[in-house]
């Protein structure tokens, strides 16, 4: 099962496929350089950051012997949209990473899962004291989430809580396909 895990730029991406993946990541991580400046959102709140994803990252996880999780970590900036609906294609879900420094940040993935009808879930990978002044119930609201879309923290670095957010989306996948109409 092919998943896609986007979201903004600098949200955690490349961390929770690394997190989690059996075999060596497939990363495509490059120097940031002066040119991405005045093109990239997002660059004055994560200062420290000197690497981006410039193609895709990929990972993959055993779930058991018969399910089989491929994970594809979108890049996050709008320069590299074009990107993202080749690595939509056969995906199953997606994870939409937020990161509540930059909540404008997550709403162009979220339209492009939406548009793309793919079914997703929200988590908030959280960085530092920032993290603590968001409940999930303020990120649901102030991202316009439905109800019914799953929305959880998830520390990308955190193997276990990727573990269930994997889980948890392939469990929201087959509820949705319990749901549709027969015929």
């Amino acid at each position: 099962m092919k998943i896609l895990v986007t979201g903004g730029f600098g949200v955690g991406k490349t961390t929770l496929v690394g997190s989690i993946s059996e075999i060596t990541p497939l990363t495509t991580e490059a120097e940031m350089t002066q040119a991405g400046a005045g093109v990239d959102e997002g660059l004055e709140l994560r200062p420290d950051k000197t690497t981006t994803t410039v193609a895709f990252d990929f990972g993959r996880i055993s779930i058991d012997e018969q399910i089989v999780l491929y994970l594809f970590g979108a890049p996050g900036q709008k320069r590299f949209h074009a990107l993202w609906e080749r690595l939509c294609e056969g995906a199953v879900g997606a994870i939409v990473l937020v990161d509540t420094r930059d909540v404008e940040g997550s709403f162009a993935a979220l339209d492009r899962v939406e548009r793309a009808g793919l079914p997703y879930l929200v988590a908030h990978n959280p960085f530092g004291d920032e993290a603590e002044r968001w409940s999930l119930e303020e990120i649901r609201a102030s991202l316009d989430i439905d109800a019914g879309t799953p929305l959880l923290r998830c520390d990308a670095r955190d193997p276990g809580q990727v573990r269930t957010t994997l889980a948890e989306l392939v469990a929201h996948r087959q509820r949705l396909l319990e749901q549709e109409p027969v015929g």
